[in-house]
């Protein structure tokens, strides 16, 4: 039987321990804090992370892996036995990441094949795209399978985001028409939507409460969900969030899980993210 393993990048905001029980092999994007470099940040959990950032008057900055990483995680599943990868990485229209896969798979061409998707997603939009194929993987699928099963996935995710500061957002530059938050002097709670992606303005809500259930009225109305995220950057209000989404799913099938330091960086504290399947 074909042996297919699924590479992604931290992007996903996929647990480690999730990762690892899947299958699902993670190239690190570097982040780094201040004097604080990626060698470090590295060993940070997303909890850590947050505790870090609140400590330090700089705001975080992340920058691509290089492709010898990607060449090395290639690798590993040929030595390993693999009969081919499928790499999902995160928008790239958001990071220079894709590149980086893209040219590392040329690079291991005549060891192993590898078929590398551009989610146009972030977060666990990215994330739930690479659990579906390592359960296609896990199932026996081939490589040509799960890369045209996933490319297929990628119209049916959806990401949305409640914002608590603009600060990240608008130092880190990755926005679309985002761009026209910055232009009003109202204190507002942004919604945004990674849309085609890339970071798109969604709604403007006056308070943090209005923001959430605006959040949570999008995926109600969006139609059938079949997987469902959610995800926070150290929000002390996501399981009152969470409650929120009472109906579209148990509680018990919806993933919960931080927003870690490669999309934390552009999101800020504070933020609540909603990533989620269509039937």
């Amino acid at each position: 039987m074909a042996t297919i393993r699924v590479v992604t990048d931290s992007a996903t905001d996929l647990d480690a321990s999730v990762a690892k029980q899947h299958g699902i092999a993670i190239v690190d994007l570097d982040v780094r804090l201040g004097d604080i470099g990626p060698e470090t940040t590295k060993t940070w959990s997303p909890e850590m992370f947050w505790q870090q950032c609140a400590k330090s008057s700089s705001l975080p900055e992340t920058s691509a892996p290089s492709p010898g990483a990607f060449v090395n995680a290639y690798l590993a599943a040929a030595d390993e036995g693999c009969d081919g990868v499928v790499c999902i990485t995160i928008s790239s229209k958001l990071s220079a990441t894709h590149q980086a896969a893209v040219a590392g798979a040329a690079e291991v061409k005549d060891r192993i094949p590898v078929r590398v998707i551009d989610s146009l997603s972030v977060t666990m939009g990215e994330g739930l795209l690479a659990l579906a194929a390592a359960g296609a993987a896990s199932g026996g699928a081939g490589l040509e399978e799960i890369a045209d099963a996933t490319t297929a996935d990628l119209e049916r995710i959806r990401v949305y985001g409640a914002l608590d500061t603009l600060d990240n957002l608008r130092k880190g530059g990755r926005i679309g028409s985002a761009q026209a938050f910055f232009g009003s002097l109202l204190a507002i709670k942004p919604v945004i939507e990674v849309r085609h992606g890339l970071v798109e303005a969604e709604s403007r809500q006056r308070t943090r409460s209005r923001s959430l259930e605006y959040l949570a009225d999008k995926v109600k109305s969006a139609g059938e969900v079949e997987q469902l995220a959610v995800v926070h950057a150290a929000a002390a209000d996501v399981n009152s969030f969470v409650d929120m989404l009472t109906g579209v799913l148990p509680r018990d099938q919806i993933w919960l899980s931080y927003i870690g330091p490669v999309i934390g960086t552009h999101s800020g504290a504070g933020g609540i993210g909603v990533c989620f399947k269509l039937k």
